[in-house]
């Protein structure tokens, strides 16, 4: 039985990445140099279609990393001499203020309940603060910061660097990176490629923040400082042996979703969430986990259960659906279900249908 993975990273991959995967191998990108013309064209394609897969305004650059958990270290090592502020809301968002934390910088944080949401006027942020961090979609509980606050912080903080985590959301998430100075992905979860590839954009103010740490003998890294990686970026290079592959299908995955439409993507992923979430609803052994609409993911869906929640993930898993189970202290009061743009109206219906059959 072919298995649908609904595991929210990694998940199912995109639907067209098979057949990319097998054009890369006949033409033989995982074997080429890195250094070359026709890697330098792969890397030029993949940064062009997210740029206008995601709509993002001029100046800004795409970096390749090895994943998003490594731009969380190299975020602070580039931008950040003394303090930042993070809003912590769950156990990715969390992580990225240990990092903080590790680097014995003053690391400040306003924790919320997991299954909350940090409100913008509940917080005290200092105008020390040089780099404020916000988690648009926290894929451990499913919860999403609405976008307008992410609006509101940049109306109040015009000159800090403003980090988002949308690495569970994009491309669906329509954000409006004119109001951050930095955000990041994985491929794995709504580009439905295999892991192994962190996606960085930065703008200048990032550049600028770099350089200045860089001139004042402060430690940004090496190969990977903000600086080594923008010289060899505007060549289409990256500064070590990249994961040519990744990038290779992240383009041609990036391009298959710019053919379709990314408001057709987004029309679809509303209308499968629709259908979990009334699902859940009419369930008696579940109920949505985040109680506000309004911080509901679109994209990781996550429902409390009454029973054990492997009894629901084994059933699903009989059926060839396999979906994700609670993410730590939640792994049996959990189950969390990816809606990313590979997974099709009809196979979310089904989860839908079993779900409500086997648990109203």
């Amino acid at each position: 039985m072919k298995k649908i993975y609904f595991t929210p990273g990694p998940s199912q991959l995109y639907f067209t990445a098979e057949e990319h995967i097998k054009n890369a191998l006949n033409e033989s990108v995982p074997s080429l140099s890195h250094r070359s013309k026709a890697y330098e064209s792969i890397h030029q394609a993949a940064v062009e279609n997210i740029k206008q897969l995601l709509q993002l305004p001029e100046g800004y650059h795409v970096l390749f990393t090895g994943s998003a958990t490594e731009i969380w270290e190299r975020t602070i090592q580039n931008l950040v001499s003394k303090e930042s502020f993070h809003f912590v809301n769950g156990s990715f968002s969390s992580r990225f203020h240990e990092i903080a934390e590790n680097y014995q910088i003053n690391a400040l944080a306003k924790k919320v309940d997991e299954g909350q949401v940090v409100k913008p006027e509940e917080v005290l942020i200092p105008e020390s603060t040089e780099l404020i961090a916000m988690t648009q979609n926290e894929t451990s509980t499913g919860a999403a910061q609405p976008l307008d606050d992410i609006k509101q912080i940049r109306s109040a903080f015009e000159k800090q660097i403003i980090a988002l985590d949308v690495v569970s959301s994009a491309p669906y998430i329509p954000v409006d990176y004119s109001l951050v100075d930095t955000a990041y992905f994985s491929v794995q979860k709504c580009f439905g490629l295999p892991a192994g590839l962190g996606v960085w954009i930065v703008n200048e103010k990032c550049i600028a923040k770099a350089e200045e740490k860089m001139n004042e003998n402060k430690i940004i890294g090496s190969y990977h400082s903000l600086p080594s990686m923008l010289e060899k970026s505007v060549k289409n290079q990256t500064s070590e042996t990249p994961n040519v592959l990744g990038i290779y299908l992240l383009g041609k995955v990036a391009g298959d979703m710019l053919t379709k439409g990314i408001e057709q993507i987004r029309r679809e992923t509303e209308y499968k969430a629709a259908v979990l979430y009334q699902a859940f609803e009419e369930c008696s052994q579940l109920s949505p986990f985040i109680k506000e609409e309004k911080y509901r993911s679109k994209t990781t869906l996550v429902a409390e259960t009454k029973c054990d929640s492997s009894e629901v993930i084994n059933l699903l898993n009989q059926k060839g659906i396999v979906l994700g189970s609670g993410y730590g202290k939640f792994k049996k009061e959990h189950i969390r279900i990816a809606n990313f743009p590979t997974h099709s109206k009809e196979s979310v219906e089904l989860i839908a249908d079993e779900l409500v059959r086997n648990f109203k």
